[in-house]
């Protein structure tokens, strides 16, 4: 991104949209590139005709046999998106990173290791015998289903093990290890990697057919078909690994440790003891179902998420990021410490729609940050507030980076209550970052940016209908159009207000999109499958009714105790995992706990929601934090800290939802008023009592406290502790006009370092 001068004025923004490309990414090249840019403008296109229920027969009334029919049966359709993003994400991202000094071929250990394919194709091969049989017909009938006579000592059962059922394993985890230590150019595919492709397309080949008859109903049982546990165990692997390119070793992680207390529970004392073990053949027959991978984090990815991934990469493809920057330098560049204050505009309205905190931080950070420094923050301070302000996005509505749908297809809830709900919270929290920065800034004695370092303003408003997609996706959103319907009608509308901009988005270009579309929803969607796996864990043994019996306990002791035990959890959970899979893992474990105290589900969930956003920002693992630390050069375990500080508002505002409920748009429109008007004032408080800068001047220690702990009352929320909160806001106010103590240290004006 660079800054130049047209003749329109300067422009601050350029090349926001473009795709950050991860260091073990192959850059294919010739055919290749055309290979897999075809599939994944496909994989992406498929989605959104998939979801709008759109087919060839529809609007010809000609039935074309190897193509999909739609609407798709829900359970194939979120096998076939798992199945194709594993396929596309494994030709796409190496097993390891390239580095400038590329190593040399394993050309022998590549062509040792093609041996493999041999049972992956077995494997796949297979599948058609059992597609065959199944349409044959010959099979039993239960309850108008054909069903899978499965048992010891059948012919049938042998056939699965070993010629579907090994040869799968061996080819899946043999080409996992083999990619470890093989070693490609990055424009070529490697051996492994194909391997493993054709694998995810074998689990989805056996898989589909199979749940297609009565046999979905053994699921979770000891009976389920041996060849079932055989796909999940190779299909959970294949997620497993992919998660490991894509999204690195803290999810994974994590979910090792549940997938080995799955086989160890019984061995447990406490309330984390089952009564018996589990088979290996019921487990995974059980993990890949509804219950875990194909159950709610699945159903997000394969619908909302990945619709709003193509919305965001039409408006890429149009170049509508760099006029919300642009337009946010527009806006506040003047303020002192200008850069921080476009950094929390633009950041927060990106990362809304981008739904990743840490990709975020990547695309907006590498502008942001370096003109932060450039006017005076330091750099781990520069750092913070971009990674505060892309992790606010996650809160922002209507999309919340995909956590406001997610939500409703846990809870239930109408996504439209949902948005409603957290409109106050998001104002509350980027009301306190932005006090925040600018009291850092009157500190510092920053000054804002120059006329001429700026985008015209009135260059800017000639183009404010590219805030149009988002309009229409609200504005339909509210009138009561479906989420999928609203999202589409936005993408449409990307394609047509870009016919007015230099960026005109023709076939070509929309084709693009759909390809970046493809490329970008392959981290979430192998993250939301792997969190399906705790998912799957939590369903089947049954420790998150364990937990909630344990906060009840807690409760009984004391309710806030509970909800500090439910917010250590929640950030625990949540520490190196993408926002999405982070709040789905602690909805199962620590939500149902929260309801079970009396809490309201909505209130329940946004509590956990929230703390699963900010583990972003939360040392010691926090992933926004530490992109941002990458871009600033400071320290990141010091640059965590700094957003833990700035961003401190979202650690205490879920706990106003327990204590006032109209903060969440619940109560008489006073009520509402009040509660937002009052914490507002809290949390202005609290940002001047952190920062230690109070009406104009820095703050003494014990001032700094009184403004702490009367921001506190304030939020609080109910009448007595409103007129406690501005009580002792005026005695402050008083002792630090009139008496004037001395601060505590003399603040120095910093360089960028």
């Amino acid at each position: 991104m660079t800054s130049q001068l047209t003749d329109e004025g300067p422009v601050i923004a350029e090349g926001v949209d473009e795709e950050a490309v991860e260091s073990n990414r192959r850059l294919f090249e010739g055919k290749s590139y055309i290979f897999i840019a075809a599939f994944a403008a496909i994989y992406a296109g498929f989605h959104m005709i998939a979801l709008n229920g759109v087919s060839i027969e529809s609007w010809t009334g000609i039935r074309i046999p190897l193509l999909p029919q739609f609407p798709l049966e829900t359970w194939n359709f979120r096998i076939i998106h798992i199945a194709g993003a594993l396929a596309l994400g494994f030709m796409l991202f190496s097993a390891s990173s390239f580095t400038d000094d590329d190593r040399a071929e394993t050309k022998m250990l590549s062509m040792l290791g093609s041996l493999l394919i041999f049972p992956a194709l077995c494997a796949a091969g297979t599948t058609i015998y059992f597609i065959t049989l199944i349409n044959s017909g010959e099979l039993p009938v239960m309850s108008g289903l054909t069903t899978w006579p499965a048992f010891k000592g059948a012919a049938l059962y042998n056939y699965e093990i070993y010629w579907y059922g090994l040869p799968l394993l061996v080819a899946t985890l043999g080409a996992i290890v083999l990619g470890w230590f093989e070693h490609r150019q990055r424009h070529k595919f490697a051996v492994s990697d194909v391997i493993l492709a054709v694998c995810a397309i074998a689990v989805a080949m056996y898989l589909i057919p199979i749940y297609s008859t009565a046999v979905r109903n053994s699921v979770g049982t000891p009976f389920v078909p041996i060849g079932v546990a055989f796909a999940a165990t190779a299909g959970a692997a294949l997620i497993l690994e992919l998660t490991r390119r894509v999204a690195g070793l803290a999810l994974v992680v994590i979910t090792g440790i549940f997938l080995l207390y799955t086989f160890t529970a019984h061995l447990l004392p406490g309330i984390l003891a089952v009564d018996r073990p589990y088979s290996w053949q019921r487990f995974f027959g059980h993990v890949y179902s509804d219950a875990g991978i194909l159950g709610p984090t699945t159903a997000v990815s394969s619908t909302y998420i990945i619709l709003f991934i193509i919305f965001a990469a039409f408006l890429q493809a149009s170049k509508v990021g760099d006029y919300f920057v642009n337009f946010a330098f527009a806006m506040a560049g003047r303020a002192r410490g200008g850069p921080a204050k476009v950094a929390i505009f633009a950041s927060g309205l990106m990362g809304m729609i981008n739904g990743t905190s840490a990709g975020n931080v990547v695309a907006t950070g590498s502008l942001t940050i370096p003109l932060m420094k450039k006017v005076g923050y330091h750099k781990k301070t520069s750092g913070a507030i971009e990674a505060a302000a892309s992790t606010g996005g996650q809160i922002m509505p209507p999309i919340m980076g995909a956590g406001a749908f997610i939500m409703a297809e846990i809870t239930g809830i109408p996504y439209q209550e949902i948005a409603i709900a957290a409109i106050i919270p998001a104002i509350l929290y980027f009301v306190s970052i932005y006090f925040m920065v600018d009291f850092e800034a009157a500190k510092l004695g920053m000054r804002g940016m120059r006329e001429d370092e700026l985008p015209k303003f009135r260059d800017m408003a000639r183009r404010v209908f590219l805030f149009l997609p988002i309009i229409i996706l609200i504005a339909a959103l509210f009138m009561g159009y479906s989420v999928i319907r609203a999202g589409t009608l936005a993408t449409v509308s990307a394609a047509v207000v870009s016919w007015l901009t230099p960026y005109r988005m023709g076939i070509k270009s929309s084709v693009k999109a759909f390809e970046i579309a493809g490329v970008m929803s392959i981290q979430i969607i192998a993250v939301c499958a792997c969190a399906g796996i705790i998912v799957g864990v939590i369903s089947l043994t049954g420790v998150g009714a364990r937990f909630s019996s344990l906060l009840l306990g807690l409760a009984g002791v004391s309710q806030l105790l509970a909800l500090i035990f439910a917010m250590c959890i929640a950030i625990l959970l949540g520490m190196g995992m993408p926002t999405t899979a982070a709040y789905a893992v602690a909805a199962s474990v620590v939500a149902p706990g929260l309801v079970n105290l009396g809490i309201p589900p909505l209130t329940a969930h946004f509590f956990v929601f929230y703390f699963a956003v900010v583990s972003a920002i939360t040392p010691p693992v926090a992933l926004a934090s530490y992109a941002a630390a990458g871009i600033s050069g400071a320290n990141p375990m010091e640059t965590s800290v700094a957003s833990f500080k700035i961003g401190i508002a979202a650690f205490i505002v879920p706990f106003m939802f327990f204590y006032n409920s109209a903060i969440l748009m619940d109560g008489t429109t006073f009520e509402i008023l009040r509660a937002a008007v009052t914490a507002i004032f809290g949390v202005f408080l609290l940002s001047s009592g952190v920062q230690g800068w109070f009406v104009g001047a820095r703050s003494a220690w014990f001032i700094r406290v009184g403004l702490i702990v009367a921001a506190l009352f304030m939020i609080e929320g109910g009448l007595v502790s409103d007129l406690i909160g501005f009580g002792a806001a005026v005695v402050l106010f008083f002792v630090q006009k009139v008496l004037k103590p001395a601060p505590d240290a003399t603040i120095q004006v910093r360089g960028a370092d």
